[in-house]
């Protein structure tokens, strides 16, 4: 039984279609003068629709495989040169801005991306994986074309639907002075 086979590093993809689409990107990778295989690069649907995890390198930031979502096990990097000039790369590269992350020790660096990536990501992780949120603890959904900013089950999903307002009652009558302490 496939599923029972532990020398398989992970399951198949979903379906017949999610199969096509992902082994036509891995298999036309090694024709695209722009991309280069680091690791995988095949499919097989003989037992299951098995992709390999593959690794791509592009030469071009604007290539779909670093703009498109997949939802399956390829992985689209670029090598860049200036942290200056990728940044704003990264934010307007793809329509979707559901997670992100980035690895730094510099803590200029880290506030350096976090300012300039702050609407790129919905959840935005540093010096940490960038999964797992736990909805109704973490707000989490994405923004732009990746979601709502929040996930359903979340406080914050709540306040989405209601005009959240504050009332502040004073118990002690006024006086003249209408000033604050630190007015005085």
């Amino acid at each position: 039984m496939l599923f029972a086979d532990l020398s398989n590093f992970g399951g198949a993809v979903i379906d017949r279609r999610a199969f096509d689409r992902l082994a036509a990107l891995v298999r036309g990778a090694a024709s695209d003068p722009t991309l280069s295989v680091l690791a995988g690069g095949t499919a097989d649907d003989r037992e299951g629709f098995f992709v390999q995890p593959t690794v791509l390198e592009s030469s071009d930031p604007m290539h779909e495989v670093m703009t498109r979502e997949f939802f399956g096990p390829v992985l689209g990097v670029y090598v860049y040169d200036d942290w200056a000039d990728v940044l704003p790369l990264v934010d307007r590269s793809a329509p979707y801005a559901l997670t992100g992350a980035v690895f730094a020790q510099d803590p200029y660096a880290i506030a350096e991306a976090s300012a300039a990536l702050r609407f790129a990501a919905g959840n935005f992780y540093v010096n940490d994986k960038p999964t797992g949120a736990v909805v109704g603890q973490q707000p989490f959904g994405g923004a732009r074309a990746s979601g709502t900013n929040d996930k359903a089950g979340s406080v914050l999903n709540l306040l989405r639907w209601t005009s959240p307002r504050t009332i502040k009652t004073t118990s002690v009558p006024p006086t003249r002075d209408h000033r604050y302490p630190h007015m005085g």
